[in-house]
């Protein structure tokens, strides 16, 4: 059960315009739309993502890290993984049963053939987006599990874009669509609730200590 009296009690420990901002930050997050990032081997392309979901209001990010464990370099994703929820699997598989137990179709990015154009996508139910690795792309389970395929479109010799930059122009583009669609895509009133606790404690310091003698009461 949730504790609100504790919400309450920790919040006097910001300002106005920490909580104010909070507020409306989660205003704009979601969950109807998500992140996977498989086996990505430069740290700081992982990270960019993240801090892209941060930026455009995706509240939870999964990172396979198969092949290349522990990568986030905080450094680039400036504090965005204290406000993105990331989840981490050992496995592709683990990672696409855990989303579709969830009610995500599995949509795979890659430039190749048969995909949907990004502008000529719709949102229509709850969607996982897969980026996959610098040099390979996504592995042959994604591309086998998908539901469907995206593509940038493009007008040059080059054919696919660096990872971060991909994400960060799907990501904004889809989340542009999101919020202009009648889908009931922002978080639950019990999810705002978490995030204010989980956010207030993050933004306290000494924490434990302030919540010791809140229990102790």
């Amino acid at each position: 059960m949730f504790d609100n009296d504790l919400l309450t009690y920790l919040e006097t420990y910001l300002t106005e315009g920490r909580k104010q901002r909070f507020l409306d930050v989660l205003k704009h997050r979601t969950k109807y739309l998500t992140v996977a990032i498989e086996d990505v081997f430069q740290l700081h392309n992982t990270s960019a993502v993240i801090r892209s979901c941060d930026a455009f209001g995706i509240q939870e990010v999964h990172v396979v890290e198969d092949r290349f464990s522990q990568r986030l370099d905080k450094n680039i994703a400036m504090g965005a993984e204290q406000w993105v929820d990331v989840y981490r699997y050992q496995t592709t598989s683990d990672c696409i049963s855990e989303l579709k137990s969830q009610g995500y179709q599995i949509i795979a990015t890659t430039p190749h053939h048969g995909s949907s154009f990004m502008h000529d996508f719709k949102l229509n139910v709850k969607t996982a987006l897969f980026f996959g690795t610098e040099k390979e792309g996504l592995s042959e389970e994604v591309m086998q599990k998908a539901d469907g395929f995206l593509k940038i479109p493009m007008v040059g010799f080059s054919e696919s874009l660096n990872i971060s930059v991909s994400a960060a122009i799907i990501i904004q583009e889809l989340t542009q669509q999101l919020r202009n669609s009648t889908h009931d895509w922002q978080l639950s009133d019990i999810e705002i609730l978490d995030k204010r606790l989980d956010w207030a404690k993050k933004s306290i310091k000494n924490v434990e200590g302030i919540i010791g003698r809140y229990q102790g009461k």
